[in-house]
């Protein structure tokens, strides 16, 4: 396994998590590409899960979306591949990049959960707050981690 992050839109590892966000959320849940991509793509670091050095498949990626202060971050667009589900890749996608947020002096991680989601990031130390809402047209809710 290997993990490598980006801030660079050109990049091949920015490209390799689009291809996982494509599959995921354009074609199985049928979100708008409109409402995939957004503008706030060259403000983020994207990050992908590889399988290994000799075996470069991406297939788990999510971006983190800084605040102005430093000091809060956004987890967005956290996808792994279906073939690639319930192996533990999106689990330690998401310990290395609490890992990279808590070394950057981050102090607060937030992220919306679709809601059959909630489980699987409330073992991530996340809690849920606030309402459920709508994104894209599906339910959501609020969580959010001390780090």
């Amino acid at each position: 396994m290997k993990i490598k992050h980006t801030r660079d839109t050109l990049s091949d590892v920015y490209v390799q998590s689009l291809k996982i966000r494509n599959t995921v959320f354009v074609k199985e849940q049928q979100v708008p590409l409109s409402l995939e991509i957004d503008k706030d793509e060259a403000y983020a670091v994207h990050f992908v899960l590889l399988l290994d050095d000799q075996d470069e498949t991406a297939v788990s990626t999510l971006r983190i979306l800084p605040s102005a202060n430093g000091e809060q971050a956004l987890i967005q667009r956290v996808a792994t591949l279906k073939p690639y589900r319930g192996q533990g890749y999106a689990q330690k996608l998401m310990v290395h990049v609490l890992d990279f947020l808590q070394s950057q002096h981050f102090k607060i991680v937030e992220l919306h959960a679709q809601i059959q989601a909630i489980p699987f990031y409330e073992k991530l130390g996340f809690e849920s707050f606030g309402d459920i809402f709508l994104d894209a047209g599906i339910q959501h809710v609020a969580m959010k981690k001390i780090v």
